[in-house]
């Protein structure tokens, strides 16, 4: 889609899972003109919406039941505030005729991903950081702030990418840009609004209500025109999304493995594990065993499906059981995540808690505090030092500069690890800098919205 001033471009790539239809096709218009969309993902509770819309009348349809066409629809009805009844991964891109405003909308967790850059008075936006390549006159330098975090994080944390000209839209947040160019950012959702202190509650019964949400949400995310599978690795994520999947199914439930042909010290294989569940639910189950080749041979691929930097050893196998799938007929895939990050699944995550509920106890004099701080520089032991002593003194730093312990579940380097091999220019520009810096804006809405 051009507009007709030519002032506004649409583009899309189509993954066809609700409503394969050519009506169901993107970009797509409402039934008078007035709206354009593109989006990528889904919204799980489109029906829902859809019959709601119907009983309110007024709206005219043109496909029997496209996920897109309720977006259009609903923002018909209920404007921006339609992102409140969604429930599902989403990057939306809105164009408004009438109004003349582009809307940039992007899920509450960020599952899909959107990037953007503002730049020679106009504004590209897209799915992928390769696609904003596309325009010469983008700028293509390396955001040193982003890459400092990198080494942090294993990943650059929104709004930053490594591109020093494009930007990452944050979860939860949508962005308005009017006629006259003003740009508007707002986040519409965080997680802290919606959190509830529980107070005489059992253990039993908060297991139930785990086990209830889990249910709904693998049951949301089975609604599909197209083959559904899951990625099944034989750890407790996989494994516990596997058997609530296999519920109520009437035909085997298609599961995905990744293993290797021999045993490598790097990364153990679990795929006796993933055997085993995949026999507990009585899977169609598929896999495929890695050779040392096969990761080496595809690390150029790899690195340009990211479009940035990720650095965790999953993306390789995660590539491999994607492309498994799709060789099977299988379209889309569900991905068991989260229980080591809600329950605090690691023996380095237990030890910083530990240590924080420690720190919390314990009220130490600011003067006791410094003079702590200060040997830290010695009892380190300088780069020769071993990792697991250079990490003790890290967490006890952020200890006694009243700063969580815990900042994340894949960290690789600490800001003193960090300075050991940066160039001098890095080293000089930050000096006294914290990757803390790209956590502080999330410890504050915490702070300021707790109970």
């Amino acid at each position: 889609f051009v507009s007709g001033d030519r002032r506004l471009g649409l583009g899309h790539r189509r993954l066809a899972i609700i409503d394969l239809s050519e009506k169901a096709a993107q970009p797509m218009t409402n039934e008078d003109g007035t709206l354009w969309v593109v989006f990528n993902g889904e919204i799980y509770n489109h029906a829902e919406i859809r019959a709601e819309l119907e009983k309110r009348g007024g709206h005219r349809w043109k496909t029997d039941h496209s996920d897109t066409e309720v977006i259009l629809h609903a923002f018909e009805e209920w404007g921006i505030d339609c992102v409140h009844k969604f429930r599902g991964m989403f990057a939306i891109a809105l164009w408004d005729t009438k109004q003349r405003q582009l809307w940039l909308i992007r899920d509450r967790i960020g599952v899909k991903p959107l990037c953007y850059s503002i730049h020679h008075g106009r504004i590209t936006f897209a799915s992928e950081i390769k696609a904003l390549l596309e325009d010469e006159e983008q700028e293509r330098g390396v955001n040193e702030e982003a890459l400092y975090y990198y080494l942090s994080f294993n990943a650059t944390p929104a709004p930053h990418t490594l591109f020093s000209g494009i930007r990452k839209l944050p979860p939860g947040t949508w962005l308005r840009v009017n006629e006259d160019g003003h740009v508007q950012e707002c986040r519409y959702w965080d997680v802290w609004d919606h959190t509830q202190p529980l107070t005489n509650v059992s253990e039993a019964e908060i297991a139930e209500r785990i086990l209830s949400e889990l249910r709904t949400a693998v049951k949301l995310r089975k609604i599909s025109d197209v083959p559904v599978g899951v990625f099944l690795s034989g750890g407790i994520d996989s494994s516990t999304n596997a058997a609530l999947f296999s519920e109520g199914e009437g035909q085997p439930v298609k599961t995905f493995s990744i293993g290797y042909d021999q045993e490598y010290k790097s990364y153990p294989s679990e795929l006796h594990y993933a055997r085993k569940m995949a026999q507990v639910v009585g899977a169609e189950h598929h896999e495929l065993l890695l050779r040392e080749s096969d990761l080496l041979d595809s690390l150029p691929l790899i690195i340009r499906h990211q479009d940035e930097p990720l650095a965790d050893p999953v993306c390789m196998p995660l590539y491999y059981v994607s492309k498994l799938a799709r060789d099977s007929g299988v379209i889309v895939c569900q991905v068991g995540e989260g229980s080591d990050e809600l329950f605090c699944g690691y023996p380095y995550w237990k030890a910083s808690l530990r240590m924080q509920r420690f720190s919390n106890l314990l009220p130490i004099p600011n003067a006791l505090r410094n003079l702590g701080l200060a040997s830290l520089a010695f009892v380190e032991g300088g780069p020769r030092a071993s990792y697991r002593r250079q990490w003790s003194c890290e967490l006890l730093r952020r200890a006694l500069s009243n700063r969580p312990v815990f900042w994340g579940g894949a960290e690789v380097f600490s800001d003193s690890q960090k300075r050991q091999f940066l160039s001098p220019r890095l080293r000089k520009r930050f000096a006294g800098f914290s990757s803390w810096e790209a956590l502080r804006p999330i410890r504050q809405r915490f702070e300021e919205k707790a109970w």
